[in-house]
């Protein structure tokens, strides 16, 4: 196993390259996948928690099922962007904002 070095790094962006990799490699992209997906599921969760609704309450109102709401708030699997969209604004009332980088 590589012994890696911390006592270098000056800032966020270098220890997520030294642990993960450079922009663009396959590491790095995996990364930030989980990442997305993991911010996701949190958003989803506190928004339903905040709604006092449980998963089958939630899975009901968005026309799907609690096993997917569970899915999706464990960071499991992907989710299409319909979905997603349906979720929040049927299920929550409330409306997502993308933005592209």
């Amino acid at each position: 196993m590589k012994r890696v070095d911390y006592k270098n790094i000056k800032n966020f962006d270098e220890l997520i390259e030294l642990e993960h990799g450079k922009i663009g490699t396959e590491s790095r992209n995996e990364y930030a996948e989980r990442t997305q997906m993991f911010i996701v599921s949190e958003m989803l969760k506190d928004a339903r928690l905040r709604a006092n609704l449980t998963q089958e309450q939630l899975a009901e109102r968005a026309g799907t099922k609690k096993s997917y709401i569970s899915k999706v708030e464990n960071g499991k699997g992907n989710i299409q962007l319909s979905t997603l969209i349906r979720i929040f604004e049927k299920g929550l009332n409330k409306r997502i904002g993308l933005t592209f980088l």
